[in-house]
């Protein structure tokens, strides 16, 4: 059989598998795919009746690869026919039955169609080098692809490596020893109080990994997810990953629509243990648990609130730290509810620029309105006044407008002494 010989293949591969950090078997399949791609370079070139070649035509073309002779050779299947249209397809039965006598029509024999050395030139090279290129990068995303798609909503260790626009690239890896893979942190992801600089490391949330072929790097994290926060909390409170405690819910704003406010959460927690607060075990003794989630996330504020099935209950303690007096659920279908709150408790019930009443209703999933107590009571004073008031006006309208059965006989009497001091 012959070879196209290929000095150095076993070296080659080998450097490639480090330099791209693949897998020797990888590096092997993009190559045969490559020279496969040369091999129909040279087969146009060599076209001098202009036949044409349409997209998988050359499906029926393998190269195989000799680390030992350190070349290659391009192997074809052929369909045994008793008449020959395309002898890139067919061969005759009679052919094949001079050296193999119990071949049959239908049968597929495999030929060696390796090209003389000298015949496989520059431009089929060139273009086996660039098909190489392209595959490898095809098979690192492919890598990618299968080692990050199971990781996808789990936190990993980031580090800086540049920065494009507002967009920052980092490096992650799935786990230690592997090599880093870049990823993309986009400006809407990242966190205002964050100070990006080169080599700076910090916790993210691999949010995506994007399929297909395109430029860029293909994993998109972030560091202002929610689920950053809950995976934060899952690693530093243990009761949270035995199952003791139990994270119901979490709304977070990482980026504020008003520079003036700063990033905050709100979590709602909750236990079937009768022994544990689910609260205090979140923030920990002395506050050592959450603190070292608040220094991850650069001083975001946190607030752990517990959750509650009675929906007033939850709605109460999801506006913590504010102090709530009363809870009306105005709507119970709608999910509408009025918060009534002491006069000093009023702006911080509602919070800068309305952050914490907008974090409580993503929280609970209920609409709710705060108003101060006491006004709210002066106002439904005065509307019961006002109604009192309309209820003896209706009262006394009618007996106005009716004459009495005494009034009645005055008439009369009236009349009667006007007719006698006529007569008289």
């Amino acid at each position: 059989m012959s070879l196209v010989s290929l000095p150095g293949l076993t070296q080659m591969i080998e450097e490639i598998s480090q330099r791209h950090n693949l897998p020797k078997s990888a590096v092997q399949e993009a190559l045969r795919e490559a020279l496969i791609k040369g091999y129909e370079r040279f087969r146009r070139s060599q076209n001098l009746d202009r036949q044409q070649f349409y997209d998988e035509y050359f499906d029926n073309f393998e190269v195989e690869l000799d680390t030992e002779e350190e070349g290659f050779r391009i192997l074809s299947t052929k369909r045994i026919v008793e008449e020959v249209e395309n002898i890139d397809h067919h061969i005759s039965l009679q052919e094949v039955q001079e050296v193999a006598s119990e071949a049959q029509l239908g049968d597929e024999v495999v030929l060696d169609v390796t090209p003389e050395q000298k015949d496989f030139g520059r431009m089929a090279a060139i273009q086996t080098k660039q098909v190489l290129l392209q595959k490898l990068r095809d098979q690192q995303r492919k890598l990618i692809q299968e080692e990050f798609h199971e990781l996808e909503g789990t936190v990993l260790n980031a580090r800086v490596l540049r920065f494009e626009r507002q967009d920052i690239i980092v490096a992650v890896q799935s786990a230690f020893g592997q090599p880093e893979v870049e990823a993309i942190l986009p400006k809407r992801e990242q966190l205002p109080n964050d100070n990006y600089r080169a080599n700076a490391s910090f916790k993210v949330l691999l949010k995506k990994v994007r399929e297909g072929s395109h430029r860029g790097p293909q994993l998109l994290v972030s560091r202002g997810a929610a689920g950053l926060v809950v995976d934060m909390f899952s690693v530093e409170v243990p009761e949270i990953e035995e199952d003791i405690v139990r994270i119901v819910a979490v709304s977070r704003e990482a980026n504020p629509p008003s520079r003036y406010v700063g990033p905050r959460t709100k979590i709602a927690v909750d236990t079937l243990e009768r022994d544990v607060d689910p609260v205090g075990a979140c923030i920990g003794a002395r506050g050592s648990r959450i603190q070292a989630v608040v220094n991850e996330l650069r001083g975001e504020k946190i607030d752990v609130i517990r959750w509650s099935p009675d929906p007033a209950t939850y709605i109460a303690n999801a506006l913590s730290p504010a102090r709530v007096d009363e809870v009306v659920l105005l709507n119970a279908e709608e999910r509408h509810a009025l918060v009534l709150v002491p006069e000093d408790q009023l702006s911080l019930a509602i919070g800068k620029e309305g952050q914490n009443v907008r974090l409580a209703a993503r929280l609970t999933g209920w609409k709710i309105d705060i108003k101060d107590i006491v006004l709210y009571k002066a106002e439904a004073e005065k509307r019961q006044l006002e109604a009192q008031l309309d209820n003896q006006d209706e009262a006394t309208e009618p007996a106005a407008m009716t004459p009495t059965i005494e009034e009645e006989d005055s008439d009369l009497n009236s009349l009667e002494e006007l007719d006698n001091s006529t007569l008289s």
